[in-house]
């Protein structure tokens, strides 16, 4: 044996590494899948907010709903349901608030979906290579064992390559993809507080003559 190339790997240890690819592909798929979801559903949108917040503090009640529902992206659809229950019954915050926490969570739960592969990858990627390092060391032993007299080196090569590209390609995966989850994590945390702030805002505001609060 004149070098350890990759076709030299046990069965195991590319059942190790397909596995790897595997969930490569699998975080990759879902972490396009989020920004393309993320663009569609408007995260971070939040042009209009202030326009409609202003001209609803103004007593223009009608034209901010109206806005509200014309826009588009997370916080002005929560905002949409917010002002069309207001403006129906000004007196019952209550039931506005409610409906549109509602309509926040559903649409933080949407933003939340998928995640948990994310989250998977990020600790099986590891471990499965560190199920690699164990095969390759176990080979590497193995080989050992086999031979009489003093050992080859070129016999314990190829155990310690599989054991060295495994943990190396899990723990890469895992590195990857935890600031990917850290980012997205992120965007849904920012949004979250961006409609807590935005619903407040609503509710502590009293509109000229009305006298509710």
């Amino acid at each position: 044996m004149t070098g350890v190339l990759p076709h030299e790997l046990s069965v195991l240890a590319w059942l190790v590494l397909g596995a790897l690819g595997l969930v490569s592909v699998a975080a990759l798929t879902v972490t396009l899948f989020k920004l393309i979801q993320f663009g569609r559903l408007g995260v971070g949108r939040a042009g209009a907010v202030r326009g409609v917040l202003d001209d609803w503090t103004r007593g223009e009640r009608r034209q901010a709903a109206l806005a509200a529902k014309r826009g588009d992206g997370v916080r002005l659809r929560v905002l949409a349901v917010m002002l069309d229950a207001l403006d129906a019954r000004p007196d019952d915050r209550a039931r506005a608030q409610s409906l549109a926490t509602q309509r926040a969570l559903e649409e933080l739960a949407r933003m939340s979906g998928s995640m948990r592969v994310l989250e998977a990858v990020v600790q099986a990627a590891p471990m499965l290579g560190l199920l690699g390092t164990v095969i390759g060391m176990i080979e590497a032993f193995g080989r050992i064992a086999a031979t009489t007299g003093a050992a080859d080196p070129a016999l314990l090569a190829s155990g310690i390559w599989t054991a060295l590209i495994t943990t190396a390609i899990g723990l890469a995966i895992a590195i990857v993809f935890y600031f990917v989850s850290l980012w997205l994590d992120g965007r849904i945390a920012r949004e979250r507080a961006a409609l807590e702030s935005m619903i407040m805002t609503v509710m502590n505001t009293d509109l000229p003559g009305q006298g509710y609060r």
